[in-house]
């Protein structure tokens, strides 16, 4: 199951409805999921992406309401339609996974583009995932790879984990165990535990002097703050 996204930017308090999605934002936090509610509804009916981006959210965890992937797909749509990346993002999930619509990774693929097209981090690694598993797009390592430094350059540590996959096994990229310990361990350090035991697989695999030059790298990437680390 892939991430929700519910991240919202208050930047426009002049709106009408601000206040409203600012009560629902802070009634969502302390989980008073009816109040929440409420004030979301009061601002999505005016218009306001982020408020439908929410109700989409509460409809699809089912938070406050009975849950309906159906009526989250309509909230989703509503804030999608405006640009509004992270609802992109959830829509594409769910043509992804089959949830309140037909399974359609064609479609899952378009909303991940746009939101990608913004620089969502999580659409960028989801494209990956679907040009490795060839979902929606011909199979394509090489477009794999590309999705995930655009992810992995942004910090998203499971971007940086699929990384150190695909130079482990030589996909769509060079086999090189050194960059496939940097971005293991680059994961790692994030809390990966997955990238831990790779890292360390991986390691039993290079020389000394390889695994030296690996952590020097992902010491430099990390520097960098993850740009331009291979």
């Amino acid at each position: 199951m892939k991430k929700i996204i519910v991240a919202v930017l208050l930047m426009f308090a002049s709106a009408a409805w601000a206040g409203d999605l600012r009560d629902g934002l802070a009634a969502y936090d302390n989980k008073n999921y009816p109040v929440a509610l409420a004030k979301f509804r009061l601002a999505a009916t005016q218009g306001d992406e982020n408020a439908q981006l929410m109700l989409g959210v509460m409809f699809e965890k089912g938070e406050g309401v009975a849950q309906d992937y159906v009526e989250a797909v309509r909230w989703y749509r509503l804030a999608a339609a405006q640009g509004r990346a992270a609802a992109q993002v959830n829509l594409g999930n769910m043509f992804d996974e089959g949830k309140g619509v037909a399974q359609d990774y064609v479609e899952s693929v378009r909303w991940y583009r746009l939101a990608a097209a913004q620089g969502d981090s999580s659409a960028q690694f989801n494209l990956g995932v679907m040009f490795s598993k060839g979902r929606g797009v011909a199979q394509d390592y090489v477009e794999a790879v590309r999705w995930y430094r655009l992810a992995a350059a942004q910090g998203y540590a499971v971007a940086q984990f699929n990384l150190g996959v695909k130079f482990s096994n030589g996909q769509g990229v060079a086999q090189d165990f050194t960059r496939a310990h940097m971005w293991y361990n680059l994961a790692a350090v994030k809390g990966n535990k997955d990238a831990v035991k790779n890292r360390d697989k991986t390691a039993d695999r290079m020389t000394p002097q390889q695994i030296a030059r690996a952590q020097q790298l992902a010491r430099e990437c990390t520097a960098r703050n993850f740009k331009n680390c291979d």
